[in-house]
């Protein structure tokens, strides 16, 4: 038995609760290739963490943070700090799911020994499982000075929005047999190397299937293909919160209309004087 700490919804803040801390491990990840598959969602808060926790296997804090949370034009200038602060805040809001932190543009890329400090750090300081890293063969030794050292990683290949600026946007992957046959090495490569699991992310769909055979850790799809391993998206994409996605995002809700609607009541009762009312004020006593 430890200690977690989980937010009381009726007061907002939170408090240490004991709780058994079964979480998902890495083992049991690897142990999901080829069986039922893996539900990976996005977390940055610890209220989001508690509502996702039963349904997820993992929670990655990604750096997509950097778009949904805090308005930036991509991924590029995410730091270290806040992939830190929204890590620990995730991890203080789950007990179930394994929590896995992406690690920044720059932190990790100029060698492995920077990469390790970089990811020794986040782990320290959020308390995570694992840490997650876009590239393929150029950062294999990386993956493998992490992975010998205790420090399990989550490869990432195909689209890369870290690399947004050398792509040239966030376009499908692979269209050509090229990049088709590079993606498919990248992925065993960081594979081979000792990535516990790898985001395909962005490709069509045939060199997702293909490198789903091909490895033996767990693939987790995000505009892939529905034979991956397992699936991941943007919980303020699935939900509904921005206008427009990307194409390979179901929206199962309609959040920012949900939210605007409720928003705009409460407003027409402030500005009509209809709240509050005596239910939500003070009577003195006696």
């Amino acid at each position: 038995m430890s200690t977690t700490f989980t937010i009381d919804s009726s007061t907002s803040r939170a408090t240490p609760v004991a709780a058994p801390m079964k979480r998902v491990t890495v083992p049991a990840v690897r142990q999901r290739k080829g069986k039922e598959p893996l539900v990976m969602l996005t977390a940055y808060t610890v209220r989001t963490a508690q509502i996702l926790d039963p349904h997820c296997d993992m929670l990655l804090v990604g750096d997509s943070l950097g778009q949904v949370i805090y308005g930036l034009p991509s991924t590029v200038p995410v730091t270290l700090e806040m992939m830190a602060a929204h890590g620990a805040a995730v991890v203080r809001g789950s007990y179930h799911a394994m929590v896995v932190v992406d690690m920044p543009f720059g932190s990790y890329e100029a060698s492995p020994k920077k990469a390790f400090e970089s990811a020794a750090w986040l782990l320290k300081q959020t308390g995570a499982a694992a840490v997650k890293l876009e590239g393929g063969t150029a950062m294999a030794p990386t993956v493998a000075f992490l992975s010998e050292r205790g420090i399990p990683v989550m490869g990432h290949v195909g689209l890369t929005p870290q690399a947004v600026n050398a792509l040239g946007g966030y376009g499908a992957r692979g269209r050509s047999e090229a990049e088709a046959q590079k993606i498919v090495g990248d992925a065993k490569a960081v594979a081979e190397a000792g990535a516990f699991s790898v985001v395909i992310e962005g490709v069509v769909e045939p060199i997702a299937v293909e490198i789903t055979r091909a490895i033996d850790v767990p693939t987790i799809g995000i505009g892939a293909s529905a034979k991956c391993d397992g699936q991941v998206l943007v919980t303020e994409d699935m939900l509904g919160m921005f206008e427009r996605v990307p194409r390979f995002v179901k929206r199962y809700g309609d959040m920012a209309g949900f939210i605007g609607e409720h928003a705009a009541s409460y407003a027409e009762e402030v500005r009509s004087r209809a709240f509050p009312t005596d239910a939500q004020t003070y009577a003195p006593k006696g």
